[in-house]
């Protein structure tokens, strides 16, 4: 009982804080504005999404998102420090505040969204599971693979798929798990084990560090359904909606017909919905804690999302990975962003 008027008063200090708008502390927003950098948990290493050269220079498709966040803060793109995580580490490190983001090939599960701490954001990449094995072997479905020893990466969606897709047609295997993915595929390239499975973006990345790239072919089935997206940690509103309309903004941009080499012109258009989205008109960058600018400064930094898709997954990539599913929505794929209004 004695303790309860400390409680009452640590409570209405509280209360009177939030009421002159001083938050308890910081959010994320404003933690990294006053550190300057971003700190962005990416892959340790998956060529056209995550890969550090010898002078440590990040390139990559989720790079370039975490790019596109610094400069939506900062009018620069540059101001990111990456954070290579293996799949099983990559919630602790966002949980503890390691890290701001996580963009990191990482599928929006239930489980992921409810259980870890992660809040995902919008989706940036639509993929699906599948199976690479040696040509000589003759296999041309996966329902050829009943008995095989299959190398998968522990801690990721793909292991329990795996069982689920076996367990469903009655067939066999025998799983040969490893920590991290470069174990994974050293393994695999050694004949450690008949079969690789992982995300089909990541069996095209991964084949290009193969002893014989061509020997080695993706079977045709896909056996699930991996929507990538960025996860910031819960709880934090307005980091939450800076993270989720940077994505929105790159594929609204794409749809407007915004690039890299016209966004200028574009700012200088007399439509009112361009106007609007690149900050011309009306203050949305301010409502969310970024400059009225903040999709101009994207635009200048990285291009819209079929620039940054095409640069590092696409026809202008050594992955070549079709566009498909992750084509704008009026192209026949799944990439929508609410109106930015």
């Amino acid at each position: 009982m004695k303790r309860a008027p400390v409680l009452m008063a640590m409570t209405c200090g509280v209360i009177a804080a939030a009421a002159n708008g001083a938050p308890a502390s910081a959010g994320v927003l404003d933690q990294v504005k006053q550190r300057g950098e971003l700190i962005c948990g990416s892959n340790p290493g998956l060529a056209g999404f995550g890969v550090p050269d010898d002078k440590g220079k990040w390139t990559g498709f989720d790079v370039d998102y975490c790019r596109a966040i610094s400069a939506a803060i900062f009018g620069d793109p540059d101001k990111v420090k990456y954070v290579p995580l293996t799949a099983k580490d990559r919630f602790t490190a966002l949980q503890t505040g390691e890290i701001d983001v996580l963009v990191r090939n990482t599928t929006w599960t239930m489980t992921g969204d409810t259980a870890v701490g992660a809040s995902f954001t919008s989706i940036n990449f639509y993929d699906q599971q599948a199976f690479m094995v040696r040509a000589r072997l003759g296999v041309k479905s996966a329902l050829e693979l009943n008995g095989a020893e299959i190398c998968v990466q522990r801690g990721t969606t793909n292991e329990l798929n795996l069982a689920d897709f076996f367990r469903a047609h009655k067939m066999d295997y025998k799983p040969v798990a490893f920590g991290s993915a470069a174990e994974t595929v050293r393994a695999y390239d050694a004949h450690r084990c008949d079969v690789f499975t992982s995300d089909s973006s990541a069996l095209y990345a991964e084949r290009l560090r193969m002893t014989n790239p061509a020997e080695n072919i993706v079977l045709p089935e896909r056996i699930s359904r991996e929507p990538f997206a960025a996860a910031v940690r819960k709880g934090d509103g307005q980091w939450f909606d800076v993270v989720r309309w940077v994505g929105f903004g790159l594929v609204a941009a794409e749809e407007a017909g915004i690039t890299k080499a016209n966004v200028e012109e574009k700012r200088a258009s007399d439509n009112p919905e361009l106007r609007r989205m690149l900050g011309v008109d009306g203050k949305l960058g301010s409502g969310i804690g970024l400059p009225n600018e903040w999709l101009v400064n994207i635009v200048r930094a990285v291009g819209n999302y079929g620039e940054i898709y095409e640069r590092n997954l696409g026809e202008n990539s050594r992955l070549k990975i079709p566009r498909g599913q992750n084509n704008l929505w009026n192209k026949g794929g799944l990439m929508y962003a609410p109106p930015i209004r």
